[in-house]
């Protein structure tokens, strides 16, 4: 008897993460592909420094550096990078909200809501970070060409140049590893957390905002302040990951050091505006898909 419920309830079990995957990988190429410019603008910032104060590459602003970009490397030039996010973004985001699920789980029984939130936010950001370094170190490389969009090198020469001088470890396609697992596990940690503990909090008080208007605000809060919050490790995870000058970045604490002492506090926070312009919208869109697409699937292929 126990063999057939067990039987019974497995392909309920599969069904459920599938449906999270696939609402999970739908949120995360919607995404991807809509806020990319906003990721690469970022990179430009948190890899420049400035040595000289007539330096005509270096950006001052966002508008600045739109307008660089665009007469410097034509319009396809804010979609340099794009090919590796576009194939991590469905798996990574499958990934993502299948494990904060899973972790949900886990630490429900064990502590308050919120704290089990957090945690499995956190737990999620690790996950994720290891699924996708390999991705963000191509992403990066290619991001910080400052060529020509037509003679900038492509996602496959990227991939293979770093393979065959640095390999796959941790000072090849992997270098930069921890810092982007502090990233994403400090991101996760605030962004599924606010957002999963809120939105159920106003969603029972609420009489006057539509629902879309009211998660979408919401979505914006999380991915902004989780945006603050982790952008140090982004800094030094973009600066490992990146074309390596006189100094040599290694190691996610030295680097922030580094950059901290040569470059004084708010360098760690190089591209905040930007990335809060990609993450707010973006991740507020991402969950505004994630959840419709869960919904709909449910509604079609759930039991």
């Amino acid at each position: 008897m126990a063999h057939i419920e067990s039987m019974q309830h497995k392909p309920s079990l599969l069904k459920e993460a599938a449906i999270q995957i696939g609402a999970g990988g739908s949120a995360g190429f919607v995404e991807a592909c809509i806020m990319h410019p906003m990721d690469l603008i970022k990179t430009r910032f948190q890899l420049q420094v400035k040595i000289a104060q007539q330096d005509a590459l270096y950006y001052t602003g966002i508008r600045d550096c739109l307008k660089k970009m665009y007469v410097n490397e034509g319009l396809a030039a804010f979609w340099k990078g794009i090919i590796p996010p576009v194939i991590m973004e469905t798996p990574k985001r499958a990934v993502k909200f299948f494990s904060f699920e899973q972790y949900k789980k886990l630490f429900n029984s064990h502590t308050s809501q919120p704290v089990a939130l957090f945690c499995a936010g956190f737990l999620t950001g690790v996950t994720e970070g290891i699924l996708v370094n390999p991705f963000e170190v191509v992403k990066v490389q290619m991001q910080s060409n400052r060529k020509h969009a037509s003679d900038s090198p492509s996602t496959f020469a990227v991939t293979r140049r770093i393979l065959s001088e640095q390999g796959f470890g941790l000072k090849g396609l992997n270098k930069g590893l921890s810092a982007t697992i502090m990233r994403n596990g400090v991101f996760n940690s605030f962004y599924l957390g606010i957002y999963n503990s809120t939105v159920p909090l106003l969603h029972n008080r609420n009489e006057y905002v539509p629902e879309l208007v009211l998660k979408f605000a919401v979505g914006f809060i999380s991915g902004t302040v989780a945006s603050c919050m982790n952008i140090p490790f982004d800094v030094a995870k973009s600066r490992i990951q990146g074309p390596q000058g006189a100094i040599q970045y290694k190691g996610t604490l030295r680097t922030i050091y580094i950059v901290y002492h040569r470059e004084g506090f708010k360098a760690l926070y190089k591209g905040l505006l930007p990335k809060i312009l990609r993450l707010g919208p973006g991740g507020a869109i991402m969950l505004i898909v994630y959840e419709n697409m869960k919904a709909y699937l449910n509604m079609h292929f759930g039991d």
